[in-house]
């Protein structure tokens, strides 16, 4: 019961393979409300990380229900993947990518530590072993970052540690029926679309990108400039919080971006769709 689980008892809440599941959840109900209250007709989706399955979801490209247990497997493989206490992740604020790259190299001699999400020029996320992580935020920091933030996170998203995770979600990504949907999604690992000429080929192309996904970097900032150069000029915010709308700022400020947070930035979309 997630609802029960999202009101009254936030340990369980906290649990990956229950936030995944909800925040799909919260986010493919607000853009249900959005669409059925507009002539809203998107002409590009995306999603970070596990949004990329509520994008996909109400792409129309899988099933609702079929997602939520796709993504409540992929939490508890995530969680059964590495060792509770093992695994870290931090925020690097102000350095070049390459560097970010460049450094985590370097530390990788105290165990796995990679830029995990490219989220926007000046912020990248790495994860990895708890030790290699740390010494990389010195490192970071020696290198004149503004900040290295370790997150309170307990699953090293997105890096090489989440392999075998990967391979055994293959079998559960395979028992999906997936479709090509009406919108196109911009997938994290290439940060383009799954877009063949054959049908078959479109649906192993995003069971495939998706399994990738699992311990392969976000290419966040990649997806928006992609969104951009396929047309895109407003971007709508439909997950919980205004993350996306704040990083789309820091990619292009030629971009209109909003999110959806509470009822009150509802009627304004409903609104401004409407009198588009």
């Amino acid at each position: 019961d997630l609802w029960k689980i999202l009101n009254e008892d936030k340990e369980a809440l906290n649990l990956t393979e229950n936030t995944q599941p909800i925040m799909l959840a919260a986010g493919y109900a607000t853009f249900k409300v959005l669409s059925e209250e507009t002539h809203l007709s998107p002409i590009s989706m995306a999603g970070h990380s596990l949004g990329e399955y509520t994008a996909l979801v109400a792409s129309s490209s899988m099933n609702f229900f079929d997602a939520i247990r796709l993504v409540r497997k992929r939490g508890e493989l995530m969680q059964a993947a590495v060792p509770s206490g093992t695994g870290s992740m931090a925020a690097i604020l102000g350095l070049e990518d390459s560097v970010i790259i460049e450094i985590c190299q370097k530390a990788s001699n105290k165990g796995v530590v990679e830029a995990v999400n490219f989220n926007s020029p000046g912020q990248v996320v790495i994860a990895g072993e708890k030790n290699a992580v740390a010494h990389a935020c010195e490192l970071m920091k020696e290198a004149g970052a503004k900040r290295a933030l370790v997150l309170p996170v307990s699953v090293p998203s997105h890096c090489s540690l989440m392999k075998e995770a990967a391979a055994k979600y293959k079998t559960y990504i395979e028992s999906v029926d997936f479709k090509a949907g009406n919108v196109k999604v911009i997938h994290n690992v290439d940060a383009d679309y799954a877009d063949y000429a054959d049908y078959a080929d479109n649906i192993e192309a995003i069971k495939a990108k998706l399994v990738e996904q699992l311990h392969m970097p976000v290419l966040w900032t990649d997806s928006v400039i992609k969104m951009k150069e396929s047309g895109v000029e407003k971007l709508i915010e439909v997950g919980p919080g205004k993350v996306l709308t704040g990083l789309t700022r820091r990619i292009d400020k030629s971009l209109s971006a909003s999110a959806i947070i509470d009822v009150s930035s509802l009627k304004s979309t409903i609104e401004e769709i409407s009198n588009a």
